[in-house]
Parts: C-alpha cells; structure tokens; sequence
C-alpha cells in the first residue's frame, strides 16, 4: 500500500479548499478515482495559465511540477492536455482560478 489517498478524494478536497478561499474550481476531465494522475490547469486573470501536477523529485520524494509546455508549443495549454488524456484516460484534469492555487495545490497533493 502507497499511503496516499484516492484521485477522488484529492481532487474534491483541492475543489473544496479554492472554494473555501473564494476561488473557483472545476473538473474538466474525471479520471480513475483510486488512482489517476492528477493535472491542475492554474489560470488567474493577467497570468498565463499554468499546469501543475505530483512528480517524483530528485531524491524520490514527492514535489509539485510545472508541466505547462513551452511558449510556442503547438495548441497551448488545451491541447496539451486533451493530447495527454487520449493517452491516458485515468488522468485527471482540475482548473483553479484562486489566489494562491500553487500552494493549495502542493499542500493537498503532497500530504501523506
């Protein structure tokens, strides 16, 4: 057993919190609720949007990474996820709108 919890209940604790803190969060794509990945679209007005998901850090560890592809990579954001999910359908698409969404997103990713 890994210790961590179900996508699910990740997903809707994340949901819970931005809106809990007057943001505004939404499930774009449902993935498998024992065990998908997780990938966070972060958009805040005058920002460029963000991809944020759990990856394992130098040592091992779970850390927080910034998938958002390059500038100028072909599609942007939208896209790339669409193209990742055809790959894989147990992924899980979540978009934050909240100040702060970097932090929520590391301390309900990355708690054991």
């Amino acid at each position: 057993m890994s210790g961590r919890l179900p996508s699910g209940l990740l997903v809707s604790a994340m949901l819970r919190r931005c809106n809990d803190v007057g943001g505004f969060g939404v499930v774009l794509a449902k993935g498998d609720a024992g065990g998908g990945t997780i990938l966070v679209v972060v958009t805040r007005p005058g920002e460029p949007d963000r991809l944020l998901e759990r990856g394992p850090g130098p040592t091992g560890e779970s850390i927080l990474i910034d998938s958002t592809p390059a500038a100028g990579t072909d599609g942007g954001i939208a896209d790339y996820w669409r193209r990742r999910r055809s790959r894989d359908p147990d992924l899980w698409v979540v978009e934050l709108d909240v100040a702060g969404a970097e932090q929520l997103v590391a301390e309900t990713l990355l708690m054991v």
